[in-house]
Protein backbone atom coordinates (compact mmCIF):
# COMPACT_ATOMS: atom_id res chain seq x y z
CA UNK A 1 0.00 0.00 0.00
CA UNK A 2 1.63 3.41 -1.07
CA UNK A 3 1.79 6.31 1.72
CA UNK A 4 -0.13 8.93 0.94
CA UNK A 5 1.02 11.79 -0.83
CA UNK A 6 3.37 14.72 2.16
CA UNK A 7 1.70 17.69 2.28
CA UNK A 8 2.47 20.57 -0.29
CA UNK A 9 3.80 23.97 1.16
CA UNK A 10 2.58 24.93 4.00
CA UNK A 11 2.87 28.61 3.73
CA UNK A 12 1.26 28.67 -0.20
CA UNK A 13 -1.16 26.13 1.04
CA UNK A 14 -2.05 28.72 4.12
CA UNK A 15 -3.07 31.62 1.67
CA UNK A 16 -6.62 32.01 0.80
CA UNK A 17 -7.77 33.29 -2.66
CA UNK A 18 -6.44 37.23 -2.75
CA UNK A 19 -9.48 39.70 -1.84
CA UNK A 20 -8.74 41.35 -5.27
CA UNK A 21 -9.65 37.81 -7.32
CA UNK A 22 -12.54 37.62 -4.65
CA UNK A 23 -14.04 40.87 -5.42
CA UNK A 24 -13.29 40.99 -8.96
CA UNK A 25 -15.06 37.63 -9.50
CA UNK A 26 -18.03 38.94 -7.45
CA UNK A 27 -18.11 42.61 -9.59
CA UNK A 28 -18.73 40.28 -12.23
CA UNK A 29 -21.23 38.36 -10.88
CA UNK A 30 -23.18 41.36 -9.89
CA UNK A 31 -22.50 43.20 -13.22
CA UNK A 32 -20.72 45.97 -10.50
CA UNK A 33 -18.17 48.49 -11.35
CA UNK A 34 -15.27 47.60 -10.46
CA UNK A 35 -13.41 49.83 -8.30
CA UNK A 36 -11.57 47.47 -6.31
CA UNK A 37 -8.69 46.17 -8.31
CA UNK A 38 -6.01 49.12 -9.66
CA UNK A 39 -5.96 49.03 -13.58
CA UNK A 40 -6.85 51.70 -15.95
CA UNK A 41 -9.70 51.68 -17.97
CA UNK A 42 -7.82 53.21 -20.82
CA UNK A 43 -4.86 52.58 -22.84
CA UNK A 44 -1.62 53.88 -22.48
CA UNK A 45 0.57 55.99 -24.47
CA UNK A 46 -0.12 55.20 -28.60
CA UNK A 47 3.77 56.13 -29.08
CA UNK A 48 4.76 53.69 -26.84
CA UNK A 49 2.48 50.87 -27.73
CA UNK A 50 3.35 51.68 -31.38
CA UNK A 51 7.33 51.24 -30.32
CA UNK A 52 6.13 47.61 -29.12
CA UNK A 53 4.35 46.51 -31.32
CA UNK A 54 6.92 47.33 -34.32
CA UNK A 55 9.11 45.75 -32.43
CA UNK A 56 7.88 42.10 -32.79
CA UNK A 57 8.87 42.62 -36.35
CA UNK A 58 12.37 44.08 -35.93
CA UNK A 59 13.97 40.12 -35.73
CA UNK A 60 14.62 40.61 -32.06
CA UNK A 61 12.25 38.19 -30.84
CA UNK A 62 14.82 35.78 -28.77
CA UNK A 63 15.94 36.12 -25.35
CA UNK A 64 17.16 39.56 -24.68
CA UNK A 65 20.14 40.71 -22.06
CA UNK A 66 19.53 38.99 -18.63
CA UNK A 67 19.60 42.64 -17.19
CA UNK A 68 17.51 44.15 -19.90
CA UNK A 69 17.75 45.50 -23.22
CA UNK A 70 20.04 47.93 -23.88
CA UNK A 71 18.41 50.70 -24.81
CA UNK A 72 15.66 50.39 -21.94
CA UNK A 73 18.52 50.23 -19.20
CA UNK A 74 19.89 53.87 -20.56
CA UNK A 75 16.63 55.07 -20.78
CA UNK A 76 15.96 53.94 -16.89
CA UNK A 77 19.93 55.72 -15.88
CA UNK A 78 18.46 58.70 -17.79
CA UNK A 79 15.04 59.23 -16.33
CA UNK A 80 17.07 58.06 -12.87
CA UNK A 81 19.36 61.67 -13.57
CA UNK A 82 16.70 63.55 -14.91
CA UNK A 83 13.69 63.30 -12.19
CA UNK A 84 15.81 63.14 -9.44
CA UNK A 85 19.90 63.69 -10.36
CA UNK A 86 20.96 60.02 -9.33
CA UNK A 87 23.78 59.67 -11.96
CA UNK A 88 23.42 55.78 -12.22
CA UNK A 89 25.83 53.15 -14.84
CA UNK A 90 23.33 51.62 -17.28
CA UNK A 91 25.53 48.58 -18.01
CA UNK A 92 26.35 48.01 -14.06
CA UNK A 93 22.99 49.43 -12.01
CA UNK A 94 20.15 48.55 -13.64
CA UNK A 95 17.96 45.25 -13.90
CA UNK A 96 15.14 44.85 -16.10
CA UNK A 97 12.14 42.68 -14.77
CA UNK A 98 9.21 40.97 -15.31
CA UNK A 99 6.91 43.54 -12.99
CA UNK A 100 7.36 44.86 -9.92
CA UNK A 101 6.05 42.28 -8.07
CA UNK A 102 8.84 40.45 -9.14
CA UNK A 103 11.41 42.99 -8.61
CA UNK A 104 10.36 42.99 -4.82
CA UNK A 105 11.08 39.73 -4.74
CA UNK A 106 14.34 39.61 -6.37
CA UNK A 107 15.51 42.82 -4.40
CA UNK A 108 14.46 40.67 -1.13
CA UNK A 109 16.30 37.25 -2.66
CA UNK A 110 19.01 39.38 -3.20
CA UNK A 111 19.79 40.36 0.61
CA UNK A 112 18.06 38.19 3.09
CA UNK A 113 19.36 34.94 4.97
CA UNK A 114 17.21 32.56 6.46
CA UNK A 115 16.65 34.32 10.03
CA UNK A 116 17.56 37.72 9.31
CA UNK A 117 14.42 40.40 10.41
CA UNK A 118 12.81 42.36 7.68
CA UNK A 119 11.01 45.53 8.38
CA UNK A 120 7.73 46.21 6.66
CA UNK A 121 4.96 48.70 6.87
CA UNK A 122 1.53 48.32 7.36
CA UNK A 123 -0.92 48.37 5.73
CA UNK A 124 0.79 46.86 3.11
CA UNK A 125 0.73 45.23 -0.46
CA UNK A 126 -0.44 41.46 -0.19
CA UNK A 127 2.75 39.92 -1.60
CA UNK A 128 5.18 41.84 1.00
CA UNK A 129 4.83 39.01 3.83
CA UNK A 130 4.64 35.67 2.27
CA UNK A 131 7.97 36.42 0.17
CA UNK A 132 9.88 37.18 3.47
CA UNK A 133 8.55 33.83 5.17
CA UNK A 134 9.31 32.11 1.64
CA UNK A 135 13.22 33.07 2.10
CA UNK A 136 12.77 32.26 5.62
CA UNK A 137 12.96 35.66 6.90
CA UNK A 138 11.39 37.17 10.25
CA UNK A 139 9.09 39.93 9.20
CA UNK A 140 8.83 42.55 11.81
CA UNK A 141 5.90 44.60 11.33
CA UNK A 142 4.95 48.04 12.19
CA UNK A 143 1.72 50.17 11.55
CA UNK A 144 0.62 53.26 9.93
CA UNK A 145 -2.63 54.56 11.63
CA UNK A 146 -5.42 56.90 9.84
CA UNK A 147 -6.28 59.21 9.23
CA UNK A 148 -2.69 61.03 8.69
CA UNK A 149 -0.56 57.87 8.37
CA UNK A 150 2.29 59.27 10.08
CA UNK A 151 5.23 57.17 10.33
CA UNK A 152 5.11 56.39 14.59
CA UNK A 153 9.08 56.58 14.87
CA UNK A 154 9.28 54.81 18.30
CA UNK A 155 8.17 51.78 17.19
CA UNK A 156 9.77 51.90 13.69
CA UNK A 157 13.06 52.47 15.32
CA UNK A 158 12.10 49.80 18.22
CA UNK A 159 11.33 47.27 15.08
CA UNK A 160 14.95 47.57 14.12
CA UNK A 161 17.69 45.39 16.03
CA UNK A 162 21.03 43.51 15.67
CA UNK A 163 18.94 40.82 13.28
CA UNK A 164 17.52 43.34 11.21
CA UNK A 165 19.06 42.99 7.13
CA UNK A 166 16.19 45.29 5.02
CA UNK A 167 13.43 47.49 4.96
CA UNK A 168 10.48 47.10 2.79
CA UNK A 169 8.20 49.55 1.87
CA UNK A 170 6.14 51.62 -0.85
CA UNK A 171 6.04 55.26 -1.31
CA UNK A 172 3.88 56.66 -2.89
CA UNK A 173 2.04 53.93 -0.60
CA UNK A 174 -1.25 51.66 -1.79
CA UNK A 175 -3.40 51.69 -0.01
CA UNK A 176 -3.18 54.84 2.20
CA UNK A 177 -2.25 57.70 -0.54
CA UNK A 178 0.97 58.72 1.43
CA UNK A 179 3.71 59.88 0.38
CA UNK A 180 6.32 59.83 2.71
CA UNK A 181 8.40 63.17 3.84
CA UNK A 182 11.95 64.55 3.75
CA UNK A 183 11.92 64.17 7.32
CA UNK A 184 10.42 60.89 7.75
CA UNK A 185 12.80 59.84 4.81
CA UNK A 186 15.81 60.80 6.82
CA UNK A 187 14.44 59.06 10.06
CA UNK A 188 14.36 55.72 7.95
CA UNK A 189 18.06 56.69 6.78
CA UNK A 190 19.32 57.17 10.20
CA UNK A 191 18.15 53.91 11.33
CA UNK A 192 19.66 51.40 8.27
CA UNK A 193 22.81 53.56 8.78
CA UNK A 194 23.01 52.78 12.64
CA UNK A 195 22.24 49.01 11.97
CA UNK A 196 23.51 48.41 8.65
CA UNK A 197 20.65 47.40 6.88
CA UNK A 198 18.94 47.98 3.37
CA UNK A 199 16.31 49.17 1.80
CA UNK A 200 13.76 48.03 -0.95
CA UNK A 201 11.84 50.87 -2.43
CA UNK A 202 8.52 50.09 -4.07
CA UNK A 203 8.49 53.45 -5.62
CA UNK A 204 5.69 51.92 -8.76
CA UNK A 205 3.44 55.38 -7.88
CA UNK A 206 6.63 58.09 -8.37
CA UNK A 207 5.14 59.90 -11.03
CA UNK A 208 1.17 60.15 -9.00
CA UNK A 209 1.46 61.85 -7.24
CA UNK A 210 -1.14 65.26 -6.13
CA UNK A 211 -1.69 68.88 -4.67
CA UNK A 212 1.99 69.34 -5.16
CA UNK A 213 3.59 66.52 -3.65
CA UNK A 214 6.68 65.05 -5.07
CA UNK A 215 8.20 61.95 -4.83
CA UNK A 216 11.71 61.15 -3.29
CA UNK A 217 13.43 58.40 -3.67
CA UNK A 218 15.26 57.33 -0.58
CA UNK A 219 17.94 56.47 -2.41
CA UNK A 220 18.42 60.58 -3.20
CA UNK A 221 19.65 61.01 0.84
CA UNK A 222 23.10 60.88 2.12
CA UNK A 223 24.66 57.68 2.77
CA UNK A 224 21.53 55.81 0.88
CA UNK A 225 23.00 55.13 -2.63
CA UNK A 226 24.92 51.90 -1.77
CA UNK A 227 21.90 50.16 0.56
CA UNK A 228 19.16 50.96 -1.60
CA UNK A 229 17.16 49.07 -4.42
CA UNK A 230 14.79 51.55 -6.12
CA UNK A 231 11.73 49.74 -7.97
CA UNK A 232 10.05 51.45 -11.33
CA UNK A 233 7.59 50.50 -13.03
CA UNK A 234 5.99 50.89 -16.65
CA UNK A 235 3.01 49.87 -15.90
CA UNK A 236 1.68 52.57 -13.19
CA UNK A 237 4.00 55.00 -15.28
CA UNK A 238 2.27 54.46 -18.73
CA UNK A 239 -1.17 52.78 -17.86
CA UNK A 240 0.03 49.54 -19.15
CA UNK A 241 -0.40 47.30 -16.36
CA UNK A 242 -0.66 43.70 -18.56
CA UNK A 243 2.64 44.25 -19.60
CA UNK A 244 4.32 43.48 -16.30
CA UNK A 245 7.68 45.52 -17.02
CA UNK A 246 9.84 46.41 -13.61
CA UNK A 247 12.88 48.17 -13.22
CA UNK A 248 15.39 48.14 -10.29
CA UNK A 249 17.94 50.89 -9.96
CA UNK A 250 20.73 49.69 -7.35
CA UNK A 251 23.91 49.94 -6.38
CA UNK A 252 26.98 48.16 -8.52
CA UNK A 253 27.42 46.33 -5.31
CA UNK A 254 24.00 45.14 -5.26
CA UNK A 255 23.30 44.39 -8.79
CA UNK A 256 24.97 41.20 -9.18
CA UNK A 257 22.72 39.40 -6.66
CA UNK A 258 19.56 41.28 -7.93
CA UNK A 259 20.08 39.90 -11.42
CA UNK A 260 20.95 36.63 -9.74
CA UNK A 261 17.61 35.95 -8.31
CA UNK A 262 16.57 37.67 -11.53
CA UNK A 263 17.94 35.08 -13.37
CA UNK A 264 16.09 32.20 -11.37
CA UNK A 265 13.19 34.06 -11.29
CA UNK A 266 11.82 34.79 -14.60
CA UNK A 267 15.60 35.10 -16.01
CA UNK A 268 14.43 37.83 -18.60
CA UNK A 269 11.12 39.82 -19.89
CA UNK A 270 9.52 40.36 -23.15
CA UNK A 271 12.13 42.48 -25.34
CA UNK A 272 9.56 44.29 -27.68
CA UNK A 273 8.16 45.43 -24.54
CA UNK A 274 11.32 46.60 -23.31
CA UNK A 275 11.94 48.54 -25.68
CA UNK A 276 8.35 50.07 -26.04
CA UNK A 277 8.70 51.30 -22.30
CA UNK A 278 12.39 52.68 -23.00
CA UNK A 279 10.50 54.75 -25.51
CA UNK A 280 8.15 56.08 -22.87
CA UNK A 281 10.74 56.63 -20.24
CA UNK A 282 12.67 59.11 -22.67
CA UNK A 283 8.98 61.30 -23.12
CA UNK A 284 8.55 65.13 -22.56
CA UNK A 285 8.41 66.47 -18.94
CA UNK A 286 5.21 67.56 -19.90
CA UNK A 287 3.85 63.60 -20.20
CA UNK A 288 4.59 62.78 -16.70
CA UNK A 289 3.04 65.84 -14.94
CA UNK A 290 -0.11 65.59 -17.38
CA UNK A 291 -0.36 61.95 -16.15
CA UNK A 292 -0.62 63.72 -12.79
CA UNK A 293 -3.02 66.22 -13.44
CA UNK A 294 -5.32 63.81 -14.82
CA UNK A 295 -5.26 61.49 -12.26
CA UNK A 296 -5.65 64.29 -9.52
CA UNK A 297 -9.13 65.50 -11.56
CA UNK A 298 -10.30 61.80 -11.63
CA UNK A 299 -9.30 61.93 -7.72
CA UNK A 300 -11.01 65.00 -6.78
CA UNK A 301 -14.48 63.89 -8.79
CA UNK A 302 -14.60 60.80 -6.79
CA UNK A 303 -13.30 62.32 -3.64
CA UNK A 304 -16.16 65.11 -3.84
CA UNK A 305 -18.32 62.78 -4.65
CA UNK A 306 -18.11 60.29 -2.15
CA UNK A 307 -17.97 63.19 0.57
CA UNK A 308 -21.30 64.52 -0.26
CA UNK A 309 -22.80 60.66 -0.23
CA UNK A 310 -21.72 61.28 3.26
CA UNK A 311 -18.48 58.44 3.45
CA UNK A 312 -15.05 59.61 5.66
CA UNK A 313 -12.83 60.62 2.57
CA UNK A 314 -9.82 60.48 3.84
CA UNK A 315 -6.48 62.21 1.83
CA UNK A 316 -4.87 60.96 -1.04
CA UNK A 317 -1.24 62.84 -2.06
CA UNK A 318 -0.37 59.74 -4.43
CA UNK A 319 -1.56 56.74 -6.02
CA UNK A 320 -4.23 55.37 -7.69
CA UNK A 321 -6.05 55.01 -4.59
CA UNK A 322 -8.77 56.48 -2.01
CA UNK A 323 -9.84 55.29 1.29
CA UNK A 324 -13.14 56.02 2.97
CA UNK A 325 -14.47 55.77 6.35
CA UNK A 326 -17.88 54.32 5.81
CA UNK A 327 -19.02 54.48 9.43
CA UNK A 328 -20.67 57.85 8.75
CA UNK A 329 -23.34 55.92 6.43
CA UNK A 330 -24.59 53.89 9.35
CA UNK A 331 -23.38 50.62 8.25
CA UNK A 332 -22.62 48.72 11.13
CA UNK A 333 -20.96 45.44 9.76
CA UNK A 334 -17.24 45.38 9.04
CA UNK A 335 -15.15 46.06 6.07
CA UNK A 336 -15.70 42.61 4.14
CA UNK A 337 -19.10 42.67 4.87
CA UNK A 338 -19.76 46.52 3.62
CA UNK A 339 -17.59 45.35 -0.16
CA UNK A 340 -19.41 43.27 -0.20
CA UNK A 341 -23.01 44.34 0.38
CA UNK A 342 -21.86 47.32 -1.97
CA UNK A 343 -21.26 45.03 -4.58
CA UNK A 344 -24.50 43.33 -4.24
CA UNK A 345 -26.62 46.15 -3.84
CA UNK A 346 -25.23 49.04 -5.24
CA UNK A 347 -23.23 47.32 -8.09
CA UNK A 348 -20.12 48.88 -7.31
CA UNK A 349 -17.11 47.16 -6.30
CA UNK A 350 -14.23 48.56 -3.30
CA UNK A 351 -11.09 46.76 -1.73
CA UNK A 352 -12.20 46.26 2.02
CA UNK A 353 -9.03 47.22 3.79
CA UNK A 354 -8.02 45.18 6.40
CA UNK A 355 -6.59 43.24 3.04
CA UNK A 356 -3.49 44.85 3.98
CA UNK A 357 -2.86 44.17 7.35
CA UNK A 358 -1.11 41.14 8.57
CA UNK A 359 -1.62 41.44 12.38
CA UNK A 360 -4.54 41.90 14.66
CA UNK A 361 -6.38 44.43 15.49
CA UNK A 362 -6.38 46.58 12.30
CA UNK A 363 -9.08 49.08 11.74
CA UNK A 364 -12.23 47.39 9.77
CA UNK A 365 -14.39 50.16 8.89
CA UNK A 366 -12.48 51.54 5.60
CA UNK A 367 -12.70 50.81 2.03
CA UNK A 368 -10.37 51.69 -0.58
CA UNK A 369 -11.86 52.99 -4.12
CA UNK A 370 -9.20 53.12 -7.57
CA UNK A 371 -9.60 56.13 -9.18
CA UNK A 372 -7.66 55.34 -12.07
CA UNK A 373 -10.89 54.64 -14.69
CA UNK A 374 -12.80 57.19 -16.57
CA UNK A 375 -14.83 60.13 -15.47
CA UNK A 376 -18.55 58.58 -16.84
CA UNK A 377 -17.33 55.54 -14.95
CA UNK A 378 -16.48 56.87 -11.98
CA UNK A 379 -19.66 59.30 -12.41
CA UNK A 380 -22.28 56.45 -12.89
CA UNK A 381 -20.60 54.27 -9.80
CA UNK A 382 -21.30 57.31 -7.74
CA UNK A 383 -24.90 57.66 -9.03
CA UNK A 384 -25.39 53.83 -8.04
CA UNK A 385 -23.89 54.51 -4.90
CA UNK A 386 -26.05 57.92 -4.89
CA UNK A 387 -29.66 55.52 -5.45
CA UNK A 388 -28.28 52.74 -3.04
CA UNK A 389 -27.87 54.82 -0.03
CA UNK A 390 -31.55 56.53 -0.76
CA UNK A 391 -33.18 53.19 -1.12
CA UNK A 392 -31.06 51.63 2.02
CA UNK A 393 -32.61 54.94 4.02
CA UNK A 394 -36.24 54.65 2.49
CA UNK A 395 -36.64 51.19 3.82
CA UNK A 396 -35.32 51.89 7.28
CA UNK A 397 -38.02 54.32 7.42
CA UNK A 398 -40.55 52.30 6.78
CA UNK A 399 -38.90 49.24 9.17
CA UNK A 400 -39.16 52.52 11.81
CA UNK A 401 -42.48 53.58 11.10
CA UNK A 402 -43.70 49.96 10.85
Amino acid sequence: MQPPLKNQNALLSGIGTTIFTVMSALAVQHGAINLGQGFPDYEGPEDVIDAAAAALKDGRNQYPPLTGVPELRQAVAAHNKRFYGLEVDPNAEIVVTSGATEAITACLMAVLDPGDECVLIEPLYDTYLPVVKLLGAVPKLVRLAPPDWALPRAELAASFGPKTKAILFNSPMNPTGKVFTAAELAFIADLLQRHGAYAICDEVYEHLTFDGWKHIPLMTLPGMRERCMRIGSAGKTFSLTGWKVGYITCDRSLAPNVAKAHQNLTFTTAPNLQRGVAVGLMKEDAYFAGLSASLQAKRDLLARGLAELGFGVLPTQGSYFITTDFRPLGFNGDDVAFCRTLTEEAKVTAIPVTAFYASEGAPSHYARFAFCKGEKVLEEALGRMREWLERRRGQQLTAAAG
